[in-house]
């Protein structure tokens, strides 16, 4: 390469690095110090909404107004006391079991209806919220999309701050989508999460101390498997060293510093609003019994291959072999016709199509479709089967490697074959676990207390961690409690 052509580069680079510099100086609202910042405070907010439309798209919001306004009132009680009080803050409940909370950008905050499930006071949702609100004010997700989008412009060469000049070449931030709420934090940011939790909290008037009780249960709590495909709490919150006795500390600091007098905890207050809530699944949604999948709601049903992972998401049933070398997928379909939908199907996907046919699946039309799809990780074979039932259309896809596939090609069909009406009273009548707020009748163990509500020996461990108690604690009599009232 020539010299000058060199120095041409050398030029732009540097060029670029003082625009970068220009535009990515940021306050940071926590700590008034400076920050690399690659997204401005609009882009935050497009992004918020942008997750959140995902979000609550791919994951489904629990239908209960009365407990919604209720977690929503404190958030935006937390919300105008923090650093960011402008933004426009939006409290939303998951229908999802697995326990989890999470902020998106520009002002979003998701409970799962199983943190909710886990938590045993005000006190401990607060601190929860305020650690989430952290999370946001201190523009944790903001630079970690900032570093990512760094680390992109050091393997672009001179084409490094281009999309900041409106030129195309960087990922737009709307790609981000539902990934955002799978961004890591650092410990670092954890911390300071933790610390603003707790600032927030106090700051309302509750005893943020009980939020390092919730981290003690939560460590305490066996880890489960949720259809939804979301993470729990320790995949996307990794925990900071001595986290529990610094959240206590910085508590009994922050109540000194703002004179806070008998701070609040109310436990029957937050047990009462959490009262008939669904705990677990809800198989109204659809659940597997006997390698069959049943979905109430839309009154069908179809085998489930033996020892196959399902993920139930209220977009999609996904199965999954064992080795996880296969997968079939089930869905709602776009189109008029069982034909119309399996031409729609592979436009979309610029599938080479090997074979396409027309035919009746137990009384429904239905369209065949097999075909090869290109994929990152090379050539699939694919075979679809487009079902109508009433005015809805119906999409099963068997999906494996060229090599592979013919072991798996019988399997998928019968799945597919399989599919028909739900008419079993039983099946289609069920009900989901709840959780019930039932006060105790005398001092005793937690354990006896828990027998006389009638919780079964088997399950007397769950529901100790579950009401954040140790084994063996003495219970006054008049404790409200959490039991599960079990449907089915």
């Amino acid at each position: 390469m020539r010299r000058k052509g060199v120095l041409k580069i050398v030029n732009g680079f540097i060029m670029i690095v003082v625009v970068l510099m220009a535009v990515s100086c940021a306050i940071n609202p926590v700590t008034g110090s400076p920050n690399l910042m690659l997204v401005s405070k609009e882009d935050e907010i497009k992004l918020g909404q942008q997750t959140d439309t995902g979000v609550t798209g791919e994951y489904g919001l629990y239908a209960d107004q009365q407990l919604t306004g209720y977690v929503d009132e404190m958030g935006q009680r937390l919300g105008t006391i923090s650093h960011r009080r402008e933004l426009d803050w939006h409290f939303k409940i998951l229908d999802v079991s697995v326990v989890n909370a999470f902020a998106a950008p520009g002002g979003y905050v998701y409970f799962t209806r199983g943190i909710l499930a886990a938590l045993n006071s005000e006190a401990e949702l607060a601190g929860i919220m305020g650690h989430e609100i952290g999370h946001i004010t201190a523009r944790h997700s903001a630079q970690q999309i900032s570093k990512a989008k760094m680390a992109q412009y050091g393997l672009s060469g001179v084409s490094i701050g281009l999309s900041i000049l409106g030129i195309p070449g960087l990922s737009s931030l709307a790609e981000l989508g539902v990934g955002v709420l799978f961004l890591k934090f650092s410990r670092d940011d954890e911390r300071e999460a933790d610390s603003l939790g707790v600032e927030y909290a106090t700051k309302a008037g509750y005893d943020a101390s009980h939020m390092a009780d919730f981290f003690e249960t939560l460590k305490r709590m066996e880890s489960k498997a949720d259809r939804s495909g979301l993470p729990d709490w320790f995949s996307t919150h990794p925990s900071p060293e001595d986290r529990e006795r610094a959240i206590r500390i910085q508590f009994t600091q922050m109540q000194k510093k703002i004179g806070l007098k008998d701070p609040k905890i109310d436990r029957e207050g937050y047990l009462r609003a959490i009262d008939g809530m669904v705990y677990g699944d809800d198989p109204r949604q659809g659940y597997v019994e006997g390698n069959v999948y049943y979905h109430p709601t839309m009154r069908l049903r179809f085998p489930v291959p033996a020892e196959w992972v399902v993920n139930d998401t209220p977009t999609a049933v996904q199965m999954v072999s064992k080795k996880k070398d296969a997968v079939i997928l089930f869905s709602g379909a776009p189109g008029t016709t069982p034909s119309d939908a399996a031409q729609k199907h592979v436009a979309k996907a610029g599938a080479r199509v090997l074979k396409s046919d027309s035919a009746r699946v137990n009384g429904f039309s239905a369209h065949w479709v097999v075909a090869e799809v290109a994929s990152r990780k090379g050539t699939l074979k694919v075979i679809s089967l487009f079902i109508q039932k009433e005015k809805e259309i119906f999409g099963f896809h068997g999906l494996s490697s060229l090599r592979l596939f013919p072991q798996y090609e019988t399997l998928f069909k019968n799945t597919m074959n399989g599919f028909s009406e739900l008419s079993d009273p039983k099946k289609i009548n069920v009900q989901p676990n709840r959780i019930r707020a039932r006060f105790t009748k005398k001092t005793d163990t937690i354990e006896n207390a828990l027998r006389v509500l009638g919780v079964p020996d088997h399950r007397l461990k769950e529901m100790v961690i579950l009401n954040g108690m140790t084994p063996g604690q003495n219970i006054p009599a008049n404790t409200l409690l959490k039991v599960v009232e079990y449907g089915r």
